[in-house]
């Protein structure tokens, strides 16, 4: 028998409601199994629990960038907080880029997101920016090989021809 709870009482597979006695022997069954009513012990909607009113949010990188020290962030604005903190990791790679002659390859932000166990509001848990930064090395014997040979096979390719 498959149970689901409503919004009035408690169902069947076949959807109709169980008896008191349906619903004790039901209760006990789970007790037995471990199983706990998945609604109980939980917040109303709007109420903030103690594990949000705790949570913490905090850099673990070695930039300068907000949230150096932990700092406490309401659920409600920890997704708008969390993507401006993100992009100030993008930006900071743009201008590291800039200052030493790179370009920046790629940058990415990935927003994670958890569930409270007190309350059961889905809530931002955090973020992780990845960028790739390629520098140009003139120095690098390397680098001027690479250069000489692009020289070679591409001077001549392209001609103009006047009339």
């Amino acid at each position: 028998m498959n149970l689901s709870i409503g919004a009035y009482g408690t169902y069947d597979d076949r959807n109709i409601p169980l008896t008191s006695v349906e619903k004790e022997k039901e209760q006990e069954k789970r007790e037995l199994m471990g199983l706990e009513d998945p609604a109980a012990g939980r917040k109303k909607p709007g109420e903030e629990c103690e594990t949000c009113k705790k949570r913490k949010y905090q850099d673990g990188s070695d930039e300068m960038v907000s949230f150096k020290s932990a700092a406490h962030i309401s659920p409600e604005s920890a997704a708008a907080r969390i993507r401006a903190h993100e992009q100030e990791h993008v930006s900071n790679a743009y201008k590291k880029a800039a200052e030493n002659d790179g370009k920046v390859i790629s940058a990415s932000v990935s927003i994670q997101t958890a569930v409270c166990p007190e309350c059961g509001r889905t809530y931002v848990s955090g973020g992780t920016t990845h960028t790739q930064i390629k520098y140009y090395n003139e120095e690098n014997p390397y680098q001027k090989g690479l250069k000489t040979a692009d020289q070679a096979k591409y001077s001549g390719m392209n001609m103009d021809y006047a009339v």
